[in-house]
This record gives C-alpha cells, sequence and structure tokens, in this order.
C-alpha cells in the first residue's frame, strides 16, 4: 500500500531553522509534491499518511526572505526525495528500483499522469521483474492515462546510468537495437525510463519499482 497521496507512511523530520509557520507549511508542501507523491510500489493508497516538519529555532537562523526560503526549500525536497527513494527500494519484495521521466508532455500534471499509469502497469512492473524490456508495454500503459499525444512523436529509452541511454523507440517505431541490451539493463538493481512525447515541454518523474514473487506471496500471506 504504497502510492500518492505520500505513500504508506510516517515521516518527521526536523529543523533548528526558525521559520514562519506559514512558510513552513508552505515548503513542506512543495517538496512532499516533488517527492513523496512521486513513488509507487502498487498503486495503492493508505489511510494513515503523515509527514510532519517541526522547526524548533534553536540554531538563531531564520529563514525570512526570498532567497534563504529558496535554499531552504531546496535542501528540504533533497531529505524527501531521498527519504522517498529509500521508500521506494524497501517496497515489499522490490528487487529493482525503476526511476520513470516523462517529458515532452504539454503540462506538468499530463507528465505525471502518464509516468504514474507506468509506473502501476501489473504489466510493465512484472517486465521489470522478468528483465523483459518489453516496450510496447510501456507505451501502451501511457496511452491509456488519459493524455492526448501522437504516438509516432514518441522516443523511449532506457538506461543504468543517465550516460548509457539506449533508444528503444524513435518516432514511434522500435529502433535495431540488440535485446540482449536491453535485457541487460532491465537485470541491473537500478535503471531509468525515459519517454519523450513530443508535444511540449513538460518534464516529471516517479519512482518505482518491479512487481515479484516475493510481493504476491507477502501480502497473500497475511491480513491487516
Amino acid at each position: 500500500m504504497i502510492h500518492p497521496h505520500m505513500a504508506t507512511m510516517l515521516s518527521l523530520i526536523t529543523t533548528d531553522a526558525a521559520v514562519p509557520p506559514d512558510m513552513l507549511a508552505g515548503l513542506l508542501k512543495t517538496a512532499v509534491n516533488h517527492s513523496f507523491n512521486r513513488i509507487s510500489i502498487d498503486g495503492d493508497t493508505s489511510t494513515n499518511d503523515t509527514v510532519l516538519l517541526l522547526a524548533n529555532g534553536a540554531s538563531g537562523v531564520a529563514i525570512d526572505d526570498h532567497d534563504s526560503a529558496v535554499a531552504f526549500g531546496q535542501a528540504l525536497t533533497a531529505v524527501c526525495t531521498e527519504l522517498a527513494r529509500l521508500i521506494v527500494k524497501d517496497g515489499e519484495g522490490a528487487t529493482k528500483f525503476v526511476e520513470i521521466v516523462v517529458s515532452g508532455a504539454e503540462t506538468a500534471v499530463a507528465a505525471h499522469t502518464v509516468a504514474n499509469t507506468i509506473a502501476t502497469s501489473p504489466l510493465v512492473k512484472t517486465a521489470f521483474a522478468g528483465s523483459d524490456a518489453n516496450w510496447g508495454r510501456i507505451l501502451a500503459a501511457a496511452g491509456r492515462a488519459g493524455v492526448p499525444f501522437d504516438q509516432y512523436q514518441t522516443n523511449l529509452w532506457i538506461g543504468a546510468q543517465h550516460t548509457d541511454e539506449l533508444q528503444l523507440v524513435r518516432q514511434g517505431t522500435p529502433t535495431a537495437y540488440r535485446e540482449a541490451d536491453a535485457a541487460a539493463v532491465f537485470a541491473q538493481a537500478e535503471f531509468k525510463i525515459r519517454l519523450d512525447l513530443g508535444c511540449g515541454e513538460a518534464r516529471e518523474t516517479v519512482w518505482t519499482c518491479d512487481l515479484s514473487h516475493d510481493y504476491v506471496a507477502i501480502n497473500a500471506d497475511y491480513r491487516t
């Protein structure tokens, strides 16, 4: 049961900076939307999601102007992002950590919607588990996300690192990639999928994992 909003978690973050309550709340909301609300294990939400940010001001450092608020917000988002990524890596039965980036969308909402649909597709997630770089499942999930785009403008890359991307699809058509090379990427413990829709400038990222035999066994073996 890990899925936005905020996944299934109880998170407590503290700071000794002096931050006005209204500013603190706004900075936390922004940080959560770019971290905890960007992860999914199984698409199921929980009833008890909480994140708290407490500031006691003990350091005497005041966050009270634009520049200090931006710096504090960036640091807060970095902390929340690292915690969110760790939740995915510790997901039930998870063996692979997958970053899904959707770019070229008309809006950020559209990009997030497509990325989230890919991240929660059982067929995509089982392909992750089987090291099957099945680009058809990825594009099929994107196509049912409810976001209009031209499939013949789509481009799809995968990679274990940001610098070694392998293009699987160019303008809606599979490239002449080697299946063994694509399978080797999906066999890694961590890899990235990047889908460009070719219809805008918006870009969003979602972090997810595979759907393994262990996930089924864990959730079939107990009841809440």
